[in-house]
């Protein structure tokens, strides 16, 4: 499991009691959200000790940042640094359940739909599993091209309609020159067409400039002055998408004013595409399922909030994409973790099929 940082004490720093009673604190909260007395600590099954010496344990575990007091409550939750310690050192991860596996397979791999599809249902079914909000990002990597077309939107503005040969489609909205007849739309749609087919925009930018400074691309001046400003306007790539599914499951189990204010802020926080999608593609510095707890990211310093990321690759390992959840800090990080990165490798193996 990666981590974005790491400033909490480590386990060898906790003899025996303290680690049996941390990890107590921890599983009861991730079960029941509910701070934790040293009175029902006393009553669970296989902690043999009495409440006064389970007190002293837990003012020692927040007096080095593990734990913390809600309020006047006599029980204590865990700090976003005591998850950390938790998920790092303490929670048990393995492969997802089978019923976990099949419900992926069945829902993200079943049928036949293009990208846009398969990643809107791999956001909605890690949502439904996972009980938090599931994000992914469309691949990073520009699509191969089977058709271009030009319509006209206004007077000055011409859409430019990019179909990728996974069948997704692309939206450009353009400035267009002066009197440009329709005659010339068609003909710089039919010639990009025609140079693009099976190949991304970088891949035969380079080669369709040069027949248009040669002068032997059979277009006229406005069909010409078209296809360089496209070529212009798209040298950045493909735009990014994110899509976000299950925002409603945020607001399930909620408890208390302060959850509700926290899930308002992380409504806020889903609004700020930019910022998740570059959070997002930090999992390209990961080796598998990265997280983030709480304050570990500046995007979530508000809501606190959880969230668990993986990157999707093609055949040749190369990262195309991210997916993830975000939800409260009590995730259910033992069946979710592994979901992920699941769900990850399954949309990886669907989006290299549909690139051959």
């Amino acid at each position: 499991m990666t981590q974005e940082n790491r400033s909490t004490p480590s386990l060898t720093d906790l003899d025996e009691r303290s680690r049996l009673i941390f990890r107590e604190i921890v599983e009861a909260y991730l079960d029941t959200g509910d701070p934790v007395g040293s009175r029902t600590l006393s009553r669970r099954e296989g902690l043999d000790l009495s409440p006064a010496s389970i007190r002293n344990t837990m003012s020692d575990l927040a007096a080095i940042g593990l734990l913390t007091a809600p309020h006047q409550s006599a029980g204590r939750l865990p700090t976003h640094a005591g998850l950390r310690l938790f998920v790092d050192g303490l929670l048990q991860v393995g492969e997802p359940a089978a019923e976990d596996r099949d419900a992926i397979e069945s829902r993200v791999a079943g049928g036949q739909r293009n990208v846009r599809d398969v990643l809107a249902e791999a956001s909605s079914m890690l949502a439904g599993l996972a009980g938090g909000a599931g994000l992914v990002t469309s691949p990073s990597r520009e699509m191969a091209l089977k058709h271009v077309e030009f319509v006209p939107v206004s007077a000055r503005e011409t859409l430019a309609i990019l179909v990728g040969s996974d069948g997704s489609v692309e939206n450009r909205m353009m400035i267009a020159p002066e009197g440009l007849p329709s005659s010339a739309l068609a003909e710089a749609g039919n010639y990009l067409s025609a140079r693009l087919k099976g190949r991304t925009l970088k891949e035969a930018a380079d080669e369709i400039r040069a027949e248009l400074a040669d002068r032997k691309a059979a277009l006229d001046e406005a069909a010409q002055s078209l296809v360089e400003q496209g070529l212009a306007d798209w040298s950045g790539g493909t735009e990014r998408a994110l899509i976000v599914r299950g925002q409603a499951k945020l607001l399930d189990n909620l408890q208390a004013a302060e959850d509700f204010e926290r899930v308002r802020l992380l409504f806020d926080e889903l609004e700020r595409k930019e910022g998740l999608i570059s959070l997002l593609d930090k999992a390209r510095d990961a080796d598998g399922v990265r997280l983030f707890i709480g304050a570990e990211n500046p995007l979530f310093s508000l809501s606190g909030s959880s969230m668990i990321v993986a990157p999707y690759m093609d055949s040749e390992r190369r990262i195309i994409g991210a997916l993830g959840v975000i939800g409260p800090t009590r995730l259910n990080y033992a069946r979710v973790i592994p979901m992920v990165d699941y769900t990850a490798r399954v949309v990886g193996k669907l989006m290299d099929k549909s690139r051959n």
